[in-house]
Parts: C-alpha cells; structure tokens; sequence
C-alpha cells in the first residue's frame, strides 16, 4: 500500500505509564504499512515514576530528520491536560492540538509544593496557539473495556479529525500488529470511540468539514 504524504510530523505529550510510547509506534507502523519513510524520536523522562513522556514522529517521502523543527508539527497529542503546554512552541497557528482532560496530579501538587492549574486556563493557553479539541480520553477508554487503552482513544480521534492523512483501515491494521491480540477488540472498540467523539465536538462546533 502506497500513500503520498511529503512531510507529517505528530508531537506526543504524556506522563509515564499512559502508553505514549506505544501510540508513537502504532503511528509509525502504519506509516511504513503505508509505504512511507519514518523517523523519530522519544524521551522516557523518569517514565516509570510518571514523569513527563514525549515522542516525535515523523513519516512521509521528504523526512530524513527525527526531530520536528520548532513551529512546524501538524498535531499535537497531549495526553495528559498539562503536559503538551510544554511543547507549544513546536506548534504553528495551523495545528491541531488533541488534549485528553483527565489530569494526573504530579506529587508535588499531591504533597502541596504546587498547584495543577485549572483546566478552563488550560484550554485557553492551547486555543491561543492553536485550534483545540478537548476529550476525556481516559473515560472513553474505561468505556471500552480497559483505561490502559487511552491511546488507542487518542489515536482514533485524531483520525476522526480529518487532519491525519493515514485511512482509518491503515490505523487499525497498525493497531492490530502492535497490541497483544486478546486486547485488539478493546483497542478497535476505544479508536472508535475516540473518533466519532470528535466527529461529534466537530460538528457541535460547526468545523466537521476541518481539511488538511
């Protein structure tokens, strides 16, 4: 299978233990399942105490760099509400942000040495930079049989966006190779949910016709 993209890069935001990693590498096959060059790169800061995670990915027939050029990603994935705040800069006015609501409070909030902000002031930071779509990602997996599958939700709104240029046939095949296989229908039923929920936030807001 042969898909003609030049250049996309997906910038990935979580904390340890949210399957950020894995929905990098489930994006990266379905690239090469695609017939498309891949580079990368990822950071696993203190991620198995639930430090801050983040991946590059970039796929397409002109990508030779692992790491995105600043002000250029086309998505950004923060799976976690405050964690993408940190790689805005990545971003240009053309992005789209996908945030899942549902906070991991850090210790230093939980042990009173600082404060989780607010998540209206959250979404307002993100909307000033970028169009937004906000989904709490975590519920929708719960809803699917397992919270483990978050990313699968991620992944599948982020194609329910209209803006990601791999079919949804493409992710779920790439899902499918990645997952062990007694949790595929977990994760097939949570990509779905994810993307007819911004199907629905889309239409809700009048942009269900957003393009690449």
């Amino acid at each position: 299978m042969q898909t003609s993209v030049e250049r996309f890069d997906v910038l990935i935001a979580g904390v340890g233990g949210q399957g950020t990693i894995l929905a990098s590498r489930i994006i990266g096959r379905a690239a090469v399942i695609a017939g498309l060059k891949v580079r990368g790169s990822e950071l696993l800061g203190m991620s198995q105490r639930g430090g801050a995670v983040y991946s590059h990915i970039r796929f397409g027939t002109k990508v030779e760099a692992p790491i995105i050029p600043e002000g250029t990603a086309h998505i950004l994935l923060s799976f976690e509400p405050s964690e993408g705040l940190r790689y805005l800069h990545y971003l240009s006015k053309n992005s789209l942000i996908l945030v899942n609501t549902k906070p991991i409070i850090p210790q230093t909030v939980s042990s009173g040495l600082s404060k989780y902000p607010e998540l209206e002031h959250i979404t307002q930071h993100y909307r000033s930079y970028a169009t937004t779509i906000m989904l709490d990602a975590t519920a929708l997996a719960i809803q699917a049989g397992n919270p483990i599958a978050t990313n699968s939700v991620m992944i599948g709104a982020m194609v329910g966006s209209g803006r990601f240029p791999l079919s949804t046939e493409v992710m779920l095949q790439a899902v499918e190779e990645s997952v062990r296989k007694s949790l595929f229908e977990v994760n097939k039923k949570a990509f779905y949910l994810g993307f007819e929920k911004v199907k629905q936030i889309l239409e809700s807001e009048g942009k269900a016709d957003v393009a690449l």
